[in-house]
């Protein structure tokens, strides 16, 4: 990061005026922050593109490193556009050297939490705490040469609010990517209250960041009515699956019992309590069976005590893995009972292994699992359904190995990294 200041800097409220024009309007307060001007590179006209070899930034505010979803879509497209000869830059906060960085943060902090004490008179700790990330991550892209750039590529919500300014000189387009449903989702899971302060903050933090794309590019259809309600129209997203590289031998299980396997963070949207409850209604059916628990979380030991008050003995705790493929190709039956999610990782790696797959109606799931053809879809929270369903699973053999074998045709059609490539590569020319 530059060695400049924070007190060389403007004011840091008017480093995102919009931000605090929405919470003066919340809090009645008379503004004198004015919307940044938007102003994005038209899109070139149709007709034949320039073959040349691209240079790509890819852009995040979170240390991609240490989140796998995130991570593996970001090292998957990079390796895939370089295999174009494309050269890819991926610039996230650990890229940039750490010196100093907690005593900006610090002064940051200070002037915050001082400018809105005395404008609204209290302070919100999600508030500040992101808005002195955005910040202090807005300064670390001021080092950024954009100009030497044909795309830039944002992760997130909050980097693609970052460039908004930053790239006002250069003009490059903008395209962004949204990993999770952003502000809906927390609100679903009431992370944040309906009609707080939060919510207007971080809701304008969305609109703001589809303002500044020239293009987004979404994981599912079922970002689209959460992005529209935000100001996206349909012409300005595209849907693109995360395509993945996952080798897997053919699938060989010389046990004599039936694998049951679940590949997931222990989280509570993630619906591992309502597994285990469907269990509890099977459990005289399921004496040749093993289900194995894959991942690790801040609900593992209240799992791990609802499965000893249920008495399910066949249930094992794998904790994180690195041989997901090598478990996947021992085993018989996927399931991902998530309560929300936008298109997991997992249920893709599961394809490819040929695995029976048994997943919940939410986000993008139903798109690539097509209930009764390349799985089983069951609605989200309902332990007595998962449980009809498991069991028809468990003594149909020939019903999971055709359901296998069509979700398989599907991943390798749709689902592969030089698919998702090629895709994305279409939508960058024709923004040049």
């Amino acid at each position: 990061m530059s060695k400049a200041k924070v007190s060389d800097l403007p004011p840091l409220p008017a480093h995102f005026p919009y931000l605090i024009k929405a919470m003066d309007q919340y809090y009645g307060v008379a503004s004198n922050f004015v919307d940044e001007p938007i102003i994005k590179k038209d899109k070139a006209p149709e007709g034949k593109k320039e073959n040349k070899k691209l240079r790509i930034l890819i852009t995040t505010f979170w240390e991609y490193h240490v989140i796998g979803g995130l991570q593996n879509y970001i090292a998957n497209l990079k390796d895939g556009l370089e295999k174009l000869g494309y050269q890819v830059d991926v610039f996230s906060p650990e890229k940039f050297p750490s010196e100093g960085t907690k005593g900006i943060y610090s002064e940051i902090h200070d002037q915050f939490k001082k400018f809105f004490r005395e404008r609204y008179g209290t302070v919100s700790k999600k508030i500040l705490h992101n808005i002195c990330n955005l910040s202090l991550y807005k300064m670390m892209l001021m080092d950024v040469d954009f100009s030497k750039y044909d795309i830039i590529h944002a992760q997130d919500r909050f980097t693609c609010n970052v460039l908004g300014t930053l790239n006002e000189a250069s003009q490059k387009p903008i395209l962004f990517t949204p990993h999770g449903f952003m502000t809906h989702s927390k609100l679903k899971f009431n992370l944040i209250e309906k009609g707080s302060i939060e919510e207007r903050y971080f809701t304008t933090i969305d609109e703001q960041a589809i303002k500044n794309a020239n293009q987004l590019i979404i994981l599912s259809d079922a970002f689209r009515p959460i992005l529209k309600k935000l100001g996206a129209d349909n012409s300005s997203m595209t849907t693109v699956y995360t395509g993945i590289d996952f080798g897997v031998k053919k699938f060989q299980n010389g046990q004599k019992k039936i694998i049951i396997t679940c590949v997931s963070r222990l989280r509570p949207r993630k619906g591992h309590k309502y597994l285990f409850e469907a269990l509890s209604l099977l459990k005289d059916d399921l004496y040749n069976v093993e289900v194995r628990i894959v991942g690790d979380g801040e609900m593992r030991e209240e799992l791990e005590n609802q499965i000893k008050k249920l008495k399910l003995k066949n249930v094992y705790f794998l904790g994180s893995r690195n041989d997901i493929p090598k478990l996947l190709s021992q085993s018989d039956i996927f399931v991902q009972p998530t309560l929300s999610d936008t298109l997991p990782i997992s249920i893709i790696e599961a394809m490819f292994a040929r695995q029976a797959i048994l997943a919940t109606n939410v986000g993008g799931i139903p798109e690539i699992i097509q209930d009764n053809y390349t799985g089983l879809i069951i609605e989200p929270a309902n332990p007595k359904q998962l449980a009809e369903k498991l069991l028809l699973l468990v003594q149909n053999q020939l019903l999971r190995v055709v359901l296998a074998k069509q979700a398989k045709n599907f991943a390798d059609k749709q689902l592969t990294v030089t698919n998702m490539v090629k895709k994305i590569d279409k939508i960058y020319r024709s923004l040049l």
